[in-house]
């Protein structure tokens, strides 16, 4: 049986709709969805970082953050992305204790960053849902230039350096 995926709706101050919609339906207006990415840094702070598969529908062979992915219908941003970091990597972490260190709106919706300190051995990643085809660890510098030669999702670069930044920060301001 095949299961059609499908997101909640919320509006513009992230208050759920009550409305649902399928995957990959594009939105207007004021409706929004969320969708959740999590950076995991090594001990050396190098971030793991997954590379699309070649037939992929978005960012088809660029390298992206450790994982993402959409809030499925009833999914808290937390429970999808414990989902998440187990289709795309066959990883079993926990997130039910975070929350995102950081939300940026984007036109109809909002991404959900959580940040992740774990030494992972990259010969126990399973590819299990066919969109990753390769991870490595990378450094903040590594993955500037990669942005740089149009081969990482054109992420801001100073995005990229305020993840490097927060991992051992939260909150926006030093007290």
């Amino acid at each position: 049986m095949i299961q059609h995926e499908e997101f909640d709706i919320y509006d513009e101050n992230r208050i759920k709709t009550g409305r649902k919609a399928p995957k990959r339906t594009k939105l207007s207006g004021t409706d929004c969805r969320v969708v959740v990415h999590v950076c995991i840094f090594n001990s050396k702070r190098e971030m793991l970082i997954q590379k699309r598969q070649a037939d992929g529908r978005s960012w088809s062979n660029k390298w992206d953050v450790s994982v993402g992915g959409s809030v499925q219908a009833g999914e808290t941003p937390a429970e999808a992305m414990t989902r998440e970091a187990k289709e795309e990597l066959g990883l079993d972490l926990d997130f039910s204790k975070d929350r995102p260190y950081l939300t940026i709106n984007f036109d109809n919706g909002y991404d959900d960053y959580f940040l992740l300190k774990k030494d992972i051995d990259l010969s126990k990643v399973k590819f299990t849902d066919g969109e990753v085809q390769e991870v490595r660890w990378a450094s903040e510098s590594e993955i500037l230039k990669l942005i740089e030669e149009d081969t990482f999702v054109k992420y801001y670069p100073a995005f990229i350096s305020l993840m490097f930044q927060m991992l051992h920060l939260r909150g926006a301001f030093n007290e």
